[in-house]
């Protein structure tokens, strides 16, 4: 049941994600911006989450979502610590959190 609803969470949650990357509000872009990335980059940053999410929900894919959820997780928790912007760490922890259950449940 746990692995379930992890895997679920994780759809949902990079859905969201990816979704309001892709569609970039202005406090999206600003953050990226911040970050030292190109305008562009929230788009394939949505993307790729976007992506990710689609590849979990299918079983005959999620090994390779769950792999691609955690480059993207990793470079996001890099990208905060390096500039030190750890207001967003917390959400990330719930993505590595998800991340992890998905992955040791599978």
């Amino acid at each position: 049941m746990v692995h379930l609803l992890s895997i679920w969470f994780l759809v949902v949650a990079f859905s969201g994600a990816g979704l309001v990357n892709a569609i970039s509000t202005s406090g999206t872009r600003s953050d990226f911006a911040r970050w030292g990335y190109p305008r562009w980059w929230g788009i394939v940053t949505g993307g790729l989450e976007i992506l990710s999410a689609a590849l979990i929900a299918l079983p005959v894919s999620r090994i390779v979502g769950v792999a691609l959820a955690a480059v993207i997780i990793a470079a996001a928790v890099f990208t905060v610590l390096r500039h030190r912007d750890h207001a967003h760490l917390a959400p990330l922890s719930v993505f590595v959190t998800l991340i992890a259950l998905a992955a040791i449940s599978s």
